[in-house]
């Protein structure tokens, strides 16, 4: 925070301001390891704290509810602009407050109530708002879900399996087919998927939340030509604010998505969200931003492979981009993701828990650990630091399996060497 912000708010609300300030010393000093997080700039976060949160702006650029909306229309226009530039689109709604309100007005705008949809399963790497039966997707929705290849001995061993696809949707002839996933470590083959949509006459939408800054900075095929509608969030690869992204070549399907998201699913847009959107969407325009997302790769490829040389197993064999699944049962079959991630939150590394392909342990507990570079390369750290980051994550699970004493000797030590890593490896300014 600013010192005049910072001064303002410690007089007004000093429980608050000491919240903050204990969380910014948490980001700080830990190791950011969660494949959906990352660090903004300066520059985002002061859009984020600025006067246009004061304003309603309903409807759109040129066409609102409310007076008073001629400054918040250019920063509209300039972030639509913006995004359209990043990836190569005709039409973008930047009015979504989160990539699961995205996708939830996608499906109001290309679908009935009912209508059938096909994406891969949760617990196979999708997304909740891709037809888990208790969210909005799977309530009013009809999902059906083709698998990944379950068989050890196939080459593309728990990846997306293309011709169980197709035979998914010739069976069931969906309305919209969904790819794009949360914990999925593999290149997507977008050409592939709209080859199917055409063959089965649906829609392709690409959610791609988790890739769209490696899409952005050239590390990642882009989903467009090929998707008929693109969703996002703003706050992962692509380092903006918490929000949503939706894009389109369509015109008609653009139209649609318009009256889904307003006033079909939200009233008046985050306005200083916006703004700090259309600043993270310039930071991605700027030529370092491609050297950013191909170092992203590269810190998750090292990752990866320490790991491997430590004992544990990455699903699929590896990894194409910024995330990957440990299965950790490799490294000793008393490991689970549960408890693994809070030794790790003790010695200063920040993870999830993540189901793998196949798991055969409860969503709550699971055999496996998602992990992604996005964060730490920000930091400005490479493969070198992968490599530290290994040996502080194996030395805690070590420790872990040896006993509490052990466990609190080594989590004490490991984070001393976090804190001191994470010195040398400022936060973004």
């Amino acid at each position: 925070m600013a010192d005049t912000h910072s001064s303002l708010l410690a007089r007004r609300d000093p429980a608050i301001f000491d919240l903050i300030r204990k969380e910014a010393h948490r980001q700080e000093t830990t190791l950011e390891l969660i494949a959906s997080e990352n660090h903004t700039s300066p520059a985002v976060m002061e859009a984020m704290g600025s006067c246009l949160t004061n304003k309603y702006a309903e409807g759109y650029p040129g066409a609102r509810y409310y007076n008073g909306c001629e400054f918040h229309d250019q920063v509209e226009t300039l972030a639509i602009e913006r995004a359209k530039q990043m990836f190569g689109a005709k039409f973008a709604n930047v009015q979504p407050h989160s990539g699961a309100q995205a996708n939830a007005a996608v499906f109001m705008a290309l679908m009935e109530p009912g209508s059938t949809f096909a994406s891969l399963l949760l617990k196979d790497g999708g997304h909740l708002s891709h037809g888990m039966k208790i969210n909005f997707s799977g309530r009013y929705y009809n999902p059906v879900h083709y698998p990944l290849h379950y068989a050890a001995d196939h080459k593309e061993f728990e990846q997306i399996d293309y011709d169980a696809a197709r035979a998914v949707c010739l069976e069931h002839k969906p309305k919209v087919i969904m790819c794009g996933y949360s914990a999925y470590p593999r290149t997507i083959k977008f050409d592939k998927f709209r080859a199917l949509a055409d063959e089965v006459g649906a829609l392709l939408v690409a959610d791609v939340a988790h890739i769209a800054g490696l899409i952005v900075g050239g590390a990642h095929p882009n989903a467009f030509p090929h998707a008929h509608v693109v969703t996002t969030t703003t706050h992962k690869t692509l380092r903006g604010p918490r929000g949503g992204l939706i894009l389109t070549n369509d015109e008609e399907l653009a139209k649609k998505i318009d009256k889904a998201v307003f006033p079909g699913m939200q009233g008046g847009p985050l306005m200083h969200v916006i703004a700090a959107k259309a600043v993270a969407f310039g930071e991605c325009l700027n030529p370092d931003f491609r050297t950013y997302s191909a170092q992203v790769v590269c810190n998750a490829k090292a990752l990866a492979a320490a790991l491997v040389k430590r004992g544990y197993r990455i699903t699929t064999g590896g990894t194409d981009n910024h995330l990957m699944l440990v299965d950790l049962r490799q490294r000793s079959d008393k490991l689970t993701g549960a408890e693994g991630s809070k030794w790790l939150e003790t010695a200063g590394i920040i993870c999830n828990m993540n189901g793998i392909p196949n798991d055969p342990r409860p969503p709550r507990v699971t055999s496996g650990i998602r992990l992604g570079t996005p964060a730490l390369t920000t930091r400005g750290m490479k493969e070198a630091q992968m490599e530290q980051v290994a040996d502080f994550f194996d030395r805690t699970m070590a420790a872990g399996l040896a006993g509490p004493d052990e466990l609190a000797k080594v989590c004490k030590a490991v984070r001393g060497e976090i804190e001191a890593l994470c010195g040398k490896f400022p936060m973004p300014h």
